[in-house]
């Protein structure tokens, strides 16, 4: 019973409120939508595949060992991509004013369970950048990993190419909104809570009632200078008419 008149009253406080938490839910959404098309900077991605095989020959029980062998060396290839030794080529190559750090924090590896075919993701705020980036990662990869692990076998299965709009990955401008309204919301009904805190004035007899959980049985209404003209004229009215 006490949780159903707490929540009553949260209810009745949010309504009494509403314009305020409504304003900042406002701001709120003000503040998502300049977020996300005019200050983050939106982010492109450009895709490659890359086949790691090496040719395989021999007895039907060494092929099947030299299969898992290799697809436990997919990690290790996942981490030589993004090594100083392939991404200090790419920039040099591509003439890009960035740190192997940084060029390594913009590409993402992956591969599917059991597959030698590894997954080469790039980000950029340019697009034309991007499918340059992820297209000269995987030519160099392919170029020095016989150096590097005396694999003989390396196909790129699919370049990068940049379609005629692109849109960007990120930000995600409506979700960014929606975060910033919920927060507006949040924000809001804490405030309103807070002042209601604050403010101990008692405006009404319903608020009384609410305080003391007793019924009011009268009140005393406020005299004016007017009603007190008025009291003081009845009597000479009333000797009048007599």
């Amino acid at each position: 019973m006490g949780e159903t008149i707490n929540l009553k009253l949260l209810l009745k406080i949010i309504k009494k409120r509403l314009f305020l938490i409504s304003s900042v839910m406002i701001f709120g959404a003000g503040v998502g939508f300049i977020l996300s098309f005019y200050i983050l900077q939106p982010v492109y991605h450009a895709e490659t595949q890359i086949l790691v095989n090496q040719k395989i020959s021999g007895q039907d029980g060494y092929v099947w060992s030299q299969w898992e062998t290799e697809l436990q060396l997919i990690d290790t290839y996942n981490v030589i991509i993004k090594s100083p030794a392939i991404i200090d080529k790419v920039i040099s190559e591509l003439d890009l004013n960035i740190t192997s750090k940084e060029l390594s924090e913009q590409i993402s590896v992956t591969n599917e369970d059991n597959s030698k075919v590894v997954n080469l993701i790039v980000e950029d705020p340019a697009p034309e950048l991007a499918v340059h980036i992820a297209n000269t990662v995987a030519s160099v990869f392919k170029n020095e990993i016989p150096n590097l692990m005396s694999v003989d076998n390396i196909n790129i299965l699919s370049e990068a190419t940049l379609s005629e709009n692109p849109s960007p990955i990120k930000p995600n401008k409506i979700l960014i909104i929606a975060i910033a309204i919920t927060m507006g919301l949040i924000i809001g009904v804490g405030l309103v809570l807070t002042l209601e805190l604050i403010d101990t004035r008692v405006r009404s007899e319903q608020e009384v009632e609410d305080l003391l959980g007793l019924p009011i049985i009268g009140t005393i209404r406020t005299v004016t200078e007017k009603d007190f003209n008025i009291t003081s004229t009845l009597p000479s009215r009333k000797r009048r008419e007599k």
